[in-house]
């Protein structure tokens, strides 16, 4: 059964779930109706909210080559990858998902943050107050069982790129984090600065 998540709440992925290997980690939003703005108006662009997985070492990121994101689908030890860029968060369930291979992460590497920031969303005066229904989940790999998921339920108005979450290593076991915070980081570029 899933375990439906607040906002700060910690959730064992390990203990719960005994063999633990693969995650995947689903992340979905859709985009709230906007009014058309008149007849004249310019049709507004789609929003393009772009998943990324920052790898950190106790607690930092060390290195360009530990963000997992569209330009870089896949971690350089294989133990992360990307399944792709969603232009439009268009459709059903997840928008964007990236599997991680829990057993055979580095153990180097403390924490996985999933941040989605909104693609030059600056230029296209986008924020997440015009997404609506943003969660994140993680599935179980080998069986393809939902284990937890967070619905960010949150006014964001004005913020561009979100934390939706992590998986840290904590005691020698895994866990998530439903985090959940807003910033006005304008790219991944910014938003990764806070880790470092």
């Amino acid at each position: 059964m899933s375990i439906s998540l607040q906002k700060g709440q910690k959730v064992s992925l390990s203990k719960e779930n005994a063999g633990l290997s693969k995650v995947l980690i689903g992340l979905g939003w859709d985009e709230a109706k906007r009014s058309k703005g008149g007849f004249f108006a310019p049709k507004p662009q789609p929003i393009d909210c772009d998943a990324s997985a920052l790898l950190l070492k106790d607690g930092r990121l060390t290195d360009k080559t530990d963000i997992v994101y569209f330009a870089n689908l896949q971690h350089k030890s294989g133990t992360i990858q990307h399944m792709g860029d969603n232009l439009t968060g268009a459709g059903e369930g997840d928008d964007e998902q990236i599997i991680v291979d829990l057993a055979r992460v580095p153990a180097e590497y403390d924490r996985i943050v999933i941040v989605v920031n909104i693609y030059q969303a600056m230029k296209r005066n986008q924020h997440f107050g015009m997404i609506e229904n943003a969660f994140i989940r993680l599935v179980d790999g080998s069986n393809n069982r939902e284990m937890c998921k967070y619905n960010l339920t949150e006014n964001y108005s004005g913020m561009t790129a979100m934390i939706f979450g992590e998986v840290y290593r904590h005691n020698g076991e895994w866990k998530f984090s439903a985090i959940g915070q807003g910033t006005n980081d304008p790219g991944l570029g910014e938003l990764a600065n806070r880790y470092i």
